[in-house]
């Protein structure tokens, strides 16, 4: 069990959006929001307190009645619940919510601890509320869908609960939940942040581990496929290159490939043997998208560390506004909402693993052209040539899905539109950022999943099963588990939705 409102590592925070860990708010904690709370609404007694007493945005210069105060944070909540488009999926939710929990729990927002004590309720109880994907410019923050989980907590909206898409009221009678109670500022504490581009940062993190890790696994195999030299992967040349992705890489591909029978040793081939040929009848080196992968890789190794280690810092961060500090008995005012640091890591992240699609696009068409490794069947086609078609169809959508990555990774961190009467004059864009990069991954899972099926159907055809490193073998007795060896044509769809889902699942 996680404590909420300490230092939450990634591994913490993975831990509990995908592995249900529940979580837990310590006496400490809330002792430490009851302490800003009753600060905030002590000082703003006699000051000038954005979003306490003022309105919002460009609307700050008017003075808010006291009266008024309460009524204003619901204003805002409702007004900004103005999302559209497809709803965030579960775990983008689950995560955003737990990315604003812990940063309010940091006491340095001023909200009640009925808000603290309710989102950790969400998470512990698995209650995700309906928010869209379209809204945010990450600045301040992500104000459109973090006013949607607002809505929530106030007892309005939609939830997702046990798989149906419910109206809040309900789910609150059915677990025994009240609102929480807006006192001072709850409306803007919770809106004004990066927890939503955030969250989804790190869901995008987490399965871009992943899918590093199968683009290395099918790199190897493929390199076993054609019977490659080593000399590639040895620590010898990579370490003559200072870069720790690279080197990170080329070490993994070593330590899959240590018992393959079939991986060579160029001093054994083209060294130790006296070659008279004119013509040689062995390649001398392979093509790049083989030769290459540490030099590919590694930098979409080294680009999810970094992203890891901001989004880190991000989720332990207090990132609205004003800033609350009860120790020196003052608030501040900034602009801790602004996205641009979760902004440019998204832009970075999705243009890595656009490159990983892009070389797995490249080593399914070298498997598929038999022009191209001289040892496979056209389209690695085990039926009849000419009648049947292989693994012809899905190298098409294998295609058009890596064009739609290249396509995603223009920047957002660029495209900065000014708006709320030019309040928000430049802005980060981080949210849609973040949930395009979602997309660039989910496609790339797609790629890799045909990608796959190809170097399983391209053993069964060389007769390698036997013969390939037990990290490949590994792999594919999995994919074999889903989809069996064919030479009749089958209908390909409902098998790249399976392996997709299993390379998501590992």
């Amino acid at each position: 069990m996680s404590v909420i409102g300490e230092y939450l590592n990634l591994e913490q925070f993975m831990s509990i959006v995908f592995n249900y860990d529940k979580t837990e708010v310590s006496d400490k904690v809330l002792e430490r929001v009851k302490e800003s709370h009753d600060f905030l609404k002590e000082f703003a007694k006699n000051k000038v307190i954005y979003g306490v007493n003022t309105g919002f945005g460009p609307m700050a210069q008017y003075s808010i009645k006291k009266e008024d105060q309460i009524q204003l944070q619901y204003n805002l909540i409702r007004s900004h619940s103005s999302g559209t488009g497809k709803p965030l999926n579960y775990f983008f939710v689950k995560a955003a919510i737990l990315a604003r929990l812990n940063t309010l729990s940091l006491g340095n927002s001023g909200v009640h601890p009925s808000v603290i004590h309710l989102m950790k309720e969400f998470i512990n109880k698995d209650i995700t509320p309906l928010i869209f994907e379209h809204g945010g410019v990450g600045a301040s923050g992500d104000l459109v869908q973090l006013a949607h989980l607002a809505l929530v907590l106030i007892g309005e909206g939609e939830v997702f609960y046990k798989g149906n898409r419910m109206s809040t009221q309900e789910v609150f009678k059915i677990e025994n939940l009240k609102p929480i109670q807006v006192e001072i500022r709850e409306g803007l504490a919770l809106m004004n942040g990066t927890s939503v581009m955030t969250g989804i940062g790190v869901v995008n993190v987490y399965h871009s581990e992943k899918l590093l890790n199968w683009a290395i696994k099918c790199s190897c195999a493929i390199n076993e496929i054609v019977s490659a030299y080593d000399d590639h992967l040895s620590a010898e040349l990579n370490k003559t290159k200072l870069h720790v992705g690279q080197q990170e890489v080329a070490r993994k591909m070593r330590e899959n490939l240590a018992d393959s029978k079939l991986i060579r040793k160029r001093e054994d081939h083209l060294y130790l043997v006296e070659n008279k040929e004119d013509v040689f009848k062995d390649k001398v080196q392979e093509y790049y998208s083989l030769r290459c992968v540490p030099q590919i890789l590694g930098p979409v190794f080294d680009t999810v560390k970094y992203v890891s280690s901001v989004l880190e810092k991000e989720i332990n961060s207090a990132n609205d506004n004003p800033i609350v500090d009860v120790k020196n008995q003052h608030v501040y005012h900034g602009g801790n909402f602004h996205g641009d640091y979760i902004s440019l890591e998204m832009d970075k992240l999705k243009l890595v693993i656009t490159k990983l699609t892009m070389l797995s696009e490249r080593q399914l068409n070298y498997l598929l052209n038999s022009k191209l490794n001289e040892i496979l069947p056209p389209f690695v086609n085990l039926g009849k040539l000419g009648f049947n078609f292989g693994m012809q169809g899905v190298q098409f959508t294998a295609t058009s899905t890596t064009a739609e990555n290249q396509m995603l990774s223009n920047s957002m961190y660029v495209h900065s539109i000014p708006n709320n009467n030019d309040n928000q004059d430049i802005v980060s864009m981080g949210t849609n950022a973040a949930i395009i990069t979602g997309k660039v991954i989910e496609n790339a899972f797609e790629v890799l999943a045909i990608e796959i099926i190809t170097i399983v159907q391209a053993i069964d055809a060389l007769g390698y099963k036997d013969q390939v490193s037990l990290v490949t073998r590994k792999m594919y007795d999995d994919i074999r588990l889903i989809i069996p060896v064919f030479k009749e044509d089958q209908v390909m769809y409902p098998y790249i939705q399976k392996v997709k889902e299993y390379l998501m699942s590992i």
